[in-house]
Order: structure tokens, then sequence, then C-alpha cells
């Protein structure tokens, strides 16, 4: 049985690839979302989202879908949910927000394709987590092109630059995405 740390080590040292946009993925997202609902309790599950650069037409991105889910209950959640994705073969993780170690936890589960590489993200969250901003975020860089063009540029050149390092290009992303959310709240009323 792996341990915890090793689980962690293994996801960790997994390549940064970022690709050109690729049109499939908000079909991904919606084969994924009908299978959530089909086998996860509707009584903990509310809104489930696409996020991420997938679910922004034309960015370039890590071709994994990022999922964010709205659950009533995150204890029951880790009761509940988490052994049945588990079952199925999701890497599960109880992560941290922010930072090592530092509360709110939220559950987080990798899916992955038949040849072992990640194909869906998925973040279980409760409804008062700052997540959803990161659906502000998306929204902002649809409606401004020329925002996500900016982003891109950072993307692949990080993506070169950190490319055996996933957490170093996480965040080296983060300036960019707080300042950028930071605006789109004031933009669409919700700062």
């Amino acid at each position: 049985m792996e341990t915890l740390e090793e689980k962690v080590a293994r996801v960790v040292k997994e390549e940064v690839d970022v690709v050109p946009y690729d049109p499939v993925w908000p079909g991904l997202f919606e084969a994924e979302k009908e299978h959530l609902c089909a086998c996860l309790p509707p009584e903990l599950v509310r809104r489930i989202e696409h996020f991420g650069s997938t679910a922004i037409p034309g960015l370039p991105a890590k071709p994994i879908v990022d999922i964010l889910v709205e659950v009533t209950d995150l204890d029951e959640t880790r009761r509940r949910i988490a052994p049945v994705l588990e079952d199925q073969g999701y890497d599960y993780f109880w992560r941290p927000s922010w930072g090592d170690d530092v509360p709110p936890y939220y559950a987080w589960f990798i899916k992955r394709g038949n040849d072992g590489k990640r194909t869906h993200h998925i973040h279980m969250v409760e409804a008062h987590f700052e997540h959803w901003d990161r659906l502000l975020f998306r929204d902002y860089l649809i409606e401004y092109p020329e925002v996500a063009r900016e982003y891109a540029t950072l993307k692949l050149s990080l993506s070169q630059r950190c490319r055996h390092d996933r957490v170093a290009y996480t965040k080296a992303k983060t300036d960019f995405i707080v300042k950028v959310t930071e605006i789109a709240k004031e933009h669409y009323g919700k700062a």
C-alpha cells in the first residue's frame, strides 16, 4: 500500500506538458460530469463546473481537464465519495488549500487514462471556499482574449523552464492569477 508521502512524491514529479488548445476538452468535461453525477451521492453534490485553462477556448494548457465540484459536506465527501472514486482508480488527496498543511482542506482527485497520464483533476469544495473565484478568472480570460494571450505566453515559458517541477510551475503562475482574479472580481462586481 502506497503511503501518502509516496503518493505525493509520485505525482509531483510528473512532467509539465503544455499543449495547444484541443476542442475535445469541453466534451471530456461533460462526459466526466455525467459520470460523477451517476456514481456519487446526489445529496452531497451540487454544481459541477469546468475551469482552468482547458475551459478557455484557444488557450494552451496541460491536457488535464480541471473540474470544480461543490459538495455540501467535506467530511461526508471523505467518508462517502473518496472510497467510490478510489475504487475506480482515481488518486485521492486530502489537500490544503494553500501552502503546506494549512487549512482549509479539500478533496482532490486525479483521474488517469489507460496510458497512466492524467486526464482530469477534480477539486471538491464547499460553497464558501475561495476556489469559486477561479470561475471569475476563467470568465475574464474568455471575455478578454488579450489577457488570455498574455497568460498563454507565461504558461508556455514556465512549462519549458519548470518542465520537471510541477510545484514550481504552479507557484510561478500564482502572481498573474491573483492579479487577474482581483481585476475580474471588480469587473464582475464580486469584490
